[in-house]
């Protein structure tokens, strides 16, 4: 599988296995193959993850991104993690992750990161340069994501709703006469109603309609209310208000479609792994291995959101190895969400 090398699939599979899902990190790693009888140097083992991501798992990578790009509902988010060794850069520079994924379209789910050494709105607008114009695009309030173009900028309720939750005084959450309190109230009816539209398995159509005639008043009813607030101190409130005003002009946009999503949890829920894994491994050492990571954590990430066993997945693409010669025809047969990539990585 890699010239000169005794790794098998099932090995290197396993390793990343444990680093990535486990948060494992590879010189404890080193220390269980030692104990097993195993000499096996953490530095083999990163460089065995990056040749079999550069050699192999990068095609499916690539191939993932050009279908994300197909898809009109998509979500994004980032958080930092450190690479030591960048060009023009000192080792304590922050670097960044970001996370690209469909949303809530009833599509087949993709879930990919990118490393980037910066946090400007130009990598996702490169990013996402090939989806389709009109597309929507569910994040947080950082202004980077304007850099986007041709995208239908949804904002996140749930980061609106979490401004208002800690603007309110201890020992005042049931006091309804404290705007903060009225504020979470607003955004509180709101997510009230996804849970009902779910509860009763609504068409997406069906939910576009709802929401124009549930939410669209209770959206319009805050904004007045908003506009009428005129607090003399609190630091909290002036953050919720600032952060609220900021977002207003997306905070209608996901009623323009009922496969539109309210809040980015999605996108959140999908970068924790990656923020417990840096709790671990702390560090990426160079760009090639930030690279790996970020190939290796997408893979692991859409087998899981597909329901099939992820380090099967990793064994599985070890197996068949990928190359630059593979059809998008022959690249869908090792999808996670094809017949085959079922059956065999099942868990």
């Amino acid at each position: 599988m890699i010239e000169g090398s005794y790794v098998s699939s099932g090995l290197a599979a396993h390793v990343m296995y444990y680093k990535y899902v486990m948060a494992c990190p590879l010189y404890r790693q080193e220390q269980d193959f030692l104990h097993l009888g195993a000499k096996i140097s953490r530095a083999t083992m990163a460089n065995w993850i990056i040749a079999c991501s550069q050699d192999y798992m990068v095609h499916m990578y690539d191939y993932l991104h050009r279908k994300l790009c197909e898809r009109m509902f998509l979500m994004a988010d980032e958080t930092p993690i450190q690479v030591l060794k960048e060009p023009e850069r000192r080792p304590q520079s922050k670097s960044y992750v970001w996370v690209f994924r469909t949303g809530e379209d009833r599509g087949v789910p993709i879930i990919l990161f990118n490393y980037a050494p910066t946090r400007k709105g130009a990598n996702a607008a490169d990013f996402l340069k090939d989806a389709p114009e009109g597309y929507f695009l569910m994040t947080d309030g950082y202004k980077g994501y304007n850099k986007v173009p041709d995208a239908n900028r949804c904002a996140c309720w749930a980061h609106i709703r979490r401004y208002w939750l800690r603007a309110i005084p201890k020992g005042h959450e049931t006091d309804y006469t404290h705007p903060a309190v009225q504020g979470l109230l607003y955004c509180d009816k709101l997510f009230s109603y996804e849970r009902t539209y779910k509860e009763k398995g609504l068409s997406i159509k069906q939910i576009y309609k709802r929401r124009l005639k549930d939410q669209e008043p209770v959206i319009d009813a805050f904004l007045a209310w908003l506009d009428g607030l005129t607090p003399k101190t609190g630091d909290s409130i002036i953050k919720a208000i600032n952060y609220t005003n900021g977002c207003r002009p997306y905070l209608k946009n996901y009623l323009k479609d009922g496969a539109c999503s309210l809040s980015n949890n999605l996108s959140e829920n999908a970068i924790r792994p990656v923020v417990m894994g840096r709790k671990n491994w702390l560090f990426s050492d160079s760009q090639d291995g930030a690279n790996a990571s970020m190939v290796i954590y997408s893979l692991i990430e859409t087998a899981k959101a597909n329901d099939i066993d992820p380090e099967k997945y990793l064994e599985y693409l070890l197996e068949c190895r990928p190359s630059a010669d593979s059809s998008d025809e022959e690249l869908e047969q090792l999808a996670p969400w094809s017949k085959a990539t079922r059956e065999t990585c099942a868990i």
